[in-house]
């Protein structure tokens, strides 16, 4: 069977001041359906830019980029969409100042033209924790966590089987980071997601994720797993520094 995710020979280029920067180089990795894939690495280091180029938010070539087994077209369709949603890192900038969260829910179910909305938004809140009260809010009258609740509730009410993270805990105070991860961790098991996330934060990756790629100058450098990464069992030098950087992190049981 084809990996929910394959993406062979990946390649960004940005144009900046009249320069060229080839942010994304030769990137190629495979994500099972059901997966939880990581990919970390320092600022600049192509992470993010990565996740939007899967997704199709910026513009990018590639030898093959499939997602679901066929091949993902430049300018994504409503039913590729659907397939593959997307939580931003800052919840406060991704959420329409101007629109209740009842109004920011209801807005993809009505673009695809899906019914019972009503009931699916009551389910998608239910299902990240928001009581019905927190329904016809406006984003400032939220609290960070629950803004990014909302945010998660938005992208998983299509019932996509992708899901696609970036930084989705680093805008948030600690002591929310470890809810929300819990949350994701929840929802990826009932629903069977497929995931991406990526982060700056090992401690995070290691959480969620069954394999993590680690970054460095546009290029993926190295693939573990968790058990391996937790017992230092890596081979580059970079992945060893990232590690003693975040030296006390710790993967709970899954």
């Amino acid at each position: 069977m084809a990996p929910m995710i394959d993406i062979e020979d990946l390649h960004v280029t940005f144009s900046n001041g009249g320069r060229s920067v080839h942010a994304v180089q030769g990137v190629s990795f495979s994500v099972e359906e059901g997966e939880s894939f990581g990919i970390v690495g320092e600022s600049g280091s192509g992470k993010s830019t990565v996740l939007k180029a899967v997704s199709g938010l910026i513009p990018s070539e590639s030898r093959s980029l499939t997602v679901n087994g066929r091949p993902a077209a430049e300018r994504r369709s409503k039913a590729d969409r659907r397939l593959m949603q997307f939580v931003f890192q800052d919840p406060y900038a991704s959420l329409h100042p101007r629109q209740t969260v009842d109004e920011a829910l209801r807005e993809p179910l009505s673009i695809h033209g899906l019914d019972r909305k009503d009931e699916r938004i009551e389910q998608a809140l239910a299902e990240v924790g928001l009581l019905p009260e927190h329904r016809f809010r406006y984003p400032h009258q939220l609290s960070g966590g629950q803004r990014q609740r909302v945010a998660i509730a938005r992208a998983l009410i299509l019932r996509p089987p992708v899901l696609l993270l970036d930084e989705p805990t680093s805008a948030l105070d600690v002591s929310v980071q470890a809810e929300i991860l819990n949350l994701i961790s929840r929802l990826r098991q009932a629903n069977k997601l497929t995931i991406i996330l990526v982060s700056h934060d090992l401690g995070v990756v290691a959480h969620l994720c069954n394999r993590i790629a680690i970054m460095q100058f546009g290029k993926i450098v190295e693939v573990v797993n968790t058990a391996d990464l937790s017992a230092g069992r890596v081979t580059q030098d970079y992945t060893r520094r990232l590690i003693e950087a975040s030296r006390g992190f710790v993967r709970e049981p899954s």
